[in-house]
């Protein structure tokens, strides 16, 4: 039995000297600069009499970029396929072949689900996948051979054109790592794509830790994938995964990695915050979750690296405060299912429609349903001839949003 070593991130009690460093960080902010490395790591570090200052600061840096409004994405969450390569700690969504749950989509049931989803006004086909299971799997291989594909991502392009083609959804992947190749052969079908960088700590990846035996997670050629999506100017979004190990200048790091991509590309859409959530049949099953107090000073240190980034944090996972992520600088709260579960963390639903918008309503914000592509984003596509092109144009109303609203989830 592998037992997992996964450190407790935990924010020590102040000194004098801690306390003065955050309140000088504080102080030093400049309205609409992202803040320095030292800053950020002084302010994560800060605490829990300075955190409302610090959340007061992230907030007004989100009121600047994007004032009085808080987006998300309706959508349908497809899991193209379960089976993996990869046997990361925290993952429940992964199978092997023969495992209880163990699934392939077929075309036919992709498209029922779209459909379905189409007529609740959801806008996007999410298409989560394990990552290249027929390099270890030959039952994928035959499943593949059936289907009359050569490689899941192969499956995984035309099921994106299908959805394009057959519905008004927009389809956004999340497949895994790619090639420059297989980076352009998607953005023809889907107007934006997706990997979590999760951590740039390859120490992750040491036996008994959170990435032990997941090939697919070394952050170089998780940063090489986001590098490739920013050199063909596709909009993407990644993200950091908090409590597997990392430690609080870990989090700074990942934030600034991707920071440094988005300055260099201009492609970041969007940053997630998502705080690893403890689940029985996991190899991490007896590891701590990330505190609130950790999830807000990670979101508004995002938030305050990236003040002019999206940033979104998942409320299902952060129930029933999720609404103090808008105190801590969100500005979208991600994709809901008016029809499909989370998949990745099915014993969390995500929150009723209307409560979402009460909630959002009583931070002083108004909720907006965006596209899976953010409004900003729209001309890195809509530039392009071709028929996604067109389906963009039809889908986005004239602030970019999305045309559809519905109010009832």
């Amino acid at each position: 039995m592998i037992r997992f070593n996964v450190a407790i991130t935990s924010i020590a009690t102040p000194s004098s000297e801690n306390r003065a460093a955050c309140i000088s960080a504080l102080a030093n902010l400049r309205p609409g600069e992202p803040i320095s490395r030292e800053a950020a790591i002084r302010l994560i570090r800060c605490s829990d009499d300075d955190l409302p200052a610090l959340l007061a600061a992230a907030r007004d840096a989100k009121e600047r970029f994007k004032p009085g409004v808080i987006t998300y994405s309706r959508k349908v969450f497809l899991p193209l396929t379960n089976l993996c390569r990869d046997y990361c700690g925290y993952c429940t969504f992964r199978r092997d072949p023969g495992d209880p749950g163990a699934h392939t989509m077929t075309p036919d049931e992709v498209l029922s689900v779209a459909c379905a989803g189409e007529k609740l006004g959801c806008t996007e086909a999410l298409f989560s996948l394990g990552d290249k299971p027929e390099l270890l799997f030959p039952e994928m291989r035959e499943t593949l051979r059936h289907l009359g594909y050569k490689s899941t991502l192969h499956y995984l392009e035309a099921m994106c054109e299908l959805v394009l083609r057959e519905t008004s959804l927009l389809p956004h992947p999340n497949p895994g790592l790619l090639s420059a190749e297989w980076i352009a052969r998607l953005a023809a079908v889907s107007p934006s794509m997706g990997l979590m960088l999760e951590t740039t700590n390859a120490a992750l990846l040491a036996p008994g830790a959170a990435h032990d035996n997941a090939p697919d997670k070394v952050p170089a050629k998780r940063l090489r994938t986001i590098e490739d999506a920013g050199k063909q100017n596709v909009p993407f979004t990644t993200g950091l995964l908090i409590g597997i190990g990392e430690s609080l200048e870990d989090r700074v790091d990942t934030l600034l990695a991707i920071r440094d991509l988005h300055d260099r590309y201009g492609h970041i859409q969007e940053v997630i915050v998502q705080n690893f959530r403890v689940k029985p049949a996991i190899p991490m099953a007896h590891c701590p979750e990330p505190s609130r107090g950790e999830m807000l000073r990670a979101v508004a240190v995002a938030r305050l690296l990236l003040p002019n980034v999206n940033i979104q944090a998942p409320p299902n996972l952060s129930a029933p405060y999720y609404d103090d992520l808008v105190d801590a600088g969100i500005n979208d709260w991600g994709g809901i299912s008016p029809l499909t579960p989370d998949f990745i963390n099915p014993e969390k639903p995500w929150p009723h429609l209307e409560q979402l918008r009460l909630r959002t309503e009583a931070k002083e914000s108004a909720l907006r349903q965006r596209l899976p592509v953010y409004p900003e984003f729209l001309p890195a596509v809509t530039s392009k001839p071709g028929f996604l092109s067109e389906r963009l144009r039809a889908a986005a109303a004239d602030d970019g949003l999305s045309r559809i609203s519905r109010s009832e989830l």
